[in-house]
């Protein structure tokens, strides 16, 4: 016998998503309570919070900003050093030959 898949609509799946993220309540008693699987409504807010994050970029405080400024230079200073390096490696490697 086979079951037939179930479909819910976007704004049940929004409901059960509130109640497991705003409330204390877990991904297992909300699943019970909507007579849904516990590990298709933990998908469902694990995907919630995946998307959330991409669309709410979290604001730089001023100390990251200034470590982010000061990695970005070091950053830049490294990828010189690996450019002149890799030139002298070709220079000693073609003079070898």
């Amino acid at each position: 016998m086979t079951r037939r898949r179930r479909r819910f609509s976007p704004e049940f799946k929004e409901e059960a998503i509130r109640m497991v993220l705003e409330g204390d309540r877990t991904v297992a008693s909300v699943a019970r309570e909507f007579d849904i699987n516990a590990s298709t409504l933990g998908s469902w807010v694990n995907r919630h919070r995946i998307v959330s994050a991409q669309e709410e970029p979290r604001p730089v405080s001023g100390p990251d900003r200034a470590r982010i400024r000061e990695l970005e230079r070091e950053n830049a200073e490294l990828r010189e050093k690996l450019i002149f390096l890799k030139k002298a490696a070709a220079f000693f490697a073609a003079e070898t030959r």
